[in-house]
């Protein structure tokens, strides 16, 4: 059965653009679905049937699983069954008839400029070379609205100091350039000569931010550096490296940007994506008024 796996995030990182961190999000998903199935006493693909995969879904609602994330597991078992009955290899999808469950999608919650302020403020207390690294690694998320895995994701080629813009690359290796701001090159600058240097363990190493131990920095480790200084800051709600990402496209649209440069910056593929950013920020515009009518 772990062969049909491989072949198939084999087969959607070479012709459908599945990243690393899509791969290694489907292989897990599998992997659970697959222990799943192991405990049922199934042993091949072809003996999956319909009311196997509404018992596993049935299952993961059981264990408290959030309704999204049922959404995203069975979408990935999903994908794998039409991949293999498309090919001709199985004579039924079994998922083909399962519907997803109902998902509330939730609004963005981006924080407010004074709650930015002091999280970009909070390693500037210290000089140690992880606060380097972390002040110039928030206040290039926040200058650029990058996702987590476009991030961590970053080799040192990418950085244009001299021309003051950043390469990365978003999802289905679609690359965009973002222009950097004066002081966050200058703060790149700090880490690379002060910082970096006394991080890394071995030579040729390409991450641009790395751990402790000198290697690339992983999801959980900029999740938990993000969560750490909000903490520090005062901030008191969870704050993720996406909440950056979301601040950023709100405080643009609220400073008059237009939404389709929004848009190219994000790397969202369609303006619908983008458009829930300008709903949100027309709604904290209206509050602020209402605010304001109401202490005169």
């Amino acid at each position: 059965m772990q062969t049909w796996v491989k072949e198939f995030l084999r087969y959607g990182m070479a012709n459908k653009g599945y990243s690393t961190n899509t791969a290694a999000a489907y292989r897990n998903d599998l992997a659970q679905f697959m222990a799943y199935l192991a405990n049922e006493n199934i042993s091949s693909w072809h003996d999956v049937a319909q009311d196997h995969v509404l018992e596993y879904v049935r299952q993961l609602k059981e264990q408290g699983y959030a309704p999204s994330t049922v959404a995203r597991k069975l979408a990935t078992v999903k994908s794998f069954f039409h991949f293999w009955a498309d090919d001709g290899v199985l004579a039924n999808d079994p998922t083909i008839a399962v519907d997803f469950p109902s998902v509330t999608k939730q609004p963005p919650r981006p924080l407010g400029v004074d709650e930015v302020t002091r999280l970009l403020l909070e390693p500037a207390k210290y000089r140690t070379p992880k606060a380097l690294r972390d002040r110039a690694l928030l206040e290039l998320m926040y200058a650029t609205g990058m996702r987590a895995s476009e991030v961590i994701g970053l080799e040192m080629g990418a950085i244009d100091l001299q021309a003051k813009e950043v390469r990365c690359l978003g999802k289905r290796n679609q690359e965009r350039i973002l222009p950097l701001q004066e002081h966050v090159c200058e703060l790149l600058t700090v880490y690379l000569e002060h910082g970096r240097p006394r991080l890394i363990r071995r030579r040729g190493e390409k991450a641009l931010f790395v751990n402790r131990l000198g290697s690339s920095l992983s999801r959980q480790g900029l999740w938990l550096i993000v969560k750490g200084y909000a903490a520090d800051a005062g901030i008191g709600r969870t704050v993720t490296p996406h909440t950056l990402r979301q601040s950023f496209a709100a405080h643009l649209l609220d400073g008059g940007a237009r939404l389709r440069r929004v848009q190219r910056l994000l790397g969202h593929t369609t303006i619908t994506s983008t458009q829930i950013y300008a709903e949100v920020s027309a709604q904290s515009k209206q509050e602020a008024d209402d605010e304001t009518r109401a202490r005169i």
